[in-house]
């Protein structure tokens, strides 16, 4: 009875600390993610406060957004020199990144800022995927993943509307700062709660060569596949995601302010879609989760084009696709933690540096593909490339992973 007790109390305790590391981590991703993303919405008010023209604010945004692809090289750096140091080093990133954009408000600073932001998450995210992969059992794997991707939903319901008010309240340059000082709440939250990693023996850490590390993501059938189906799936993401608002604005005319609920929806549909990865993800199977979030993906893609019939119809649709988008992905990225469990952050990192290259271009393919067939080559050229990550997933995990 005692060692009953005793298992109990131990378990309870491990699984309180394993809370309070994940509660602090989703609060650095929430910062993280609100420093990416703040200059989306707001770039006509980065633009007068620089006194530059808004195309080059949307520079801006590109260099943040490239950040993911060179992300890949820091991968082999934290599964050799430890994940919770690569964590505190993208958090000094963006510490130095933001604050030098407060106190340096000048466009080659700001434009450093954005680059440092990017930078920053991109070497955290990987780190801390690779931390809870090592710690946390495959079966709750889900559950601990989804968690964590709150803080991704969080920062457009949470950490957006909070910089609109600090820029309307006290100026442009004040999220610069703000974020700054949360960055270094952050580096002491982790450096209390998670202890440093054990350091890796020498032939290990020779395994963990960047170029070595890097040859495993495409010499190995699991991990060439997932990326594949992280590229193509970002690709159909972002070709629609670039164009939605036009395709609303045209067809039902919108303000400025009913363009943005159509954002707060987006960022509810992730919410739930994350929450349901977190619930339910587990109990189904990853890798069914997955296969069956794509398959609805393709549906949703192919009908969005008739749900211009009315706007409440629009916005369920979009609600809908989006919410199905973040179950799959977040599902993706708590079963690639195991794909390669000698190099986790390596394979989070090409993970990453894949889904931002497909984001990149469709992003550059989502106007032309608008302009030439309206929103219904929109959906059915997402529709048929989400297909085609379907195809390249259950290739690369034929027999992994059931």
């Amino acid at each position: 009875m005692l060692s009953d007790t005793s298992q109990k109390q131990h378990q309870e305790n491990s699984f309180s600390r394993l809370a309070w590391k994940a509660g602090a981590a989703t609060l650095c991703r929430l910062v993280l993610n609100t420093a990416r993303r703040f200059a989306y919405p707001f770039a006509p008010a980065l633009s007068r406060g620089l006194g530059v023209h808004l195309t080059a604010v949307t520079s801006l945004i590109a260099v943040n957004q490239g950040t993911s692809i060179i992300g890949i090289f820091f991968g082999p750096l934290a599964d050799r020199f430890g994940y919770r140091l690569m964590m505190l080093a993208g958090l000094v990133m963006l510490i130095i990144g933001m604050l030098a954009g407060g106190f340096l408000p000048f466009y080659s600073v700001i434009l450093l800022s954005f680059f440092l932001a990017g930078l920053a998450k991109t070497v955290f995210d990987p780190a801390l995927q690779a931390y809870v992969g090592e710690r946390v059992p495959f079966q709750k794997r889900g559950l601990v993943i989804g968690l964590l991707e709150f803080s991704w939903a969080g920062s457009t319901l949470i950490g957006i509307p909070g910089i609109a008010f600090l820029i309307d309240w006290f100026g442009w340059r004040s999220p610069f700062f703000v974020l700054g000082g949360f960055g270094i709440f952050g580096i002491l939250a982790l450096i209390i709660l998670i202890p440093g990693d054990k350091r890796k023996t020498g032939a290990h850490q020779d395994s963990l060569s960047v170029l070595n590390a890097l040859r495993q993501l495409v010499q190995q059938r699991a991990p060439l596949g997932t990326l594949g189906f992280a590229f193509l799936f970002a690709i159909a993401n972002d070709n629609l995601f670039v164009v939605y608002g036009a395709w609303l604005e045209q067809s039902f005319s919108l303000s400025i302010v009913a363009l943005g609920m159509g954002t707060s929806i987006i960022g509810a549909a992730e919410l739930l879609g994350e929450s349901l990865t977190a619930s339910f993800a587990d109990r189904l199977g990853l890798k069914r989760s997955i296969i069956i979030g794509t398959i609805l993906s393709v549906l949703c893609y192919v009908i969005l084009p008739f749900s211009s019939q009315t706007l409440p119809l629009a916005f369920i649709s979009l609600f809908v696709l989006f919410l199905i988008f973040e179950f799959t992905i977040v599902s993706l990225l708590s079963l690639s933690t195991e794909l390669l469990p000698t190099s986790r952050a390596t394979m989070m990192s090409g993970f990453f540096a894949a889904a931002g290259l497909g984001r990149v271009i469709g992003s550059l393919i989502g106007s032309h593909i608008w302009l030439a067939g309206g929103i219904l080559s929109t959906g059915l050229v997402s529709g048929v490339i989400c297909l085609m990550a379907l195809v390249s997933f259950v290739w690369g995990l034929q027999g992994r992973l059931r």
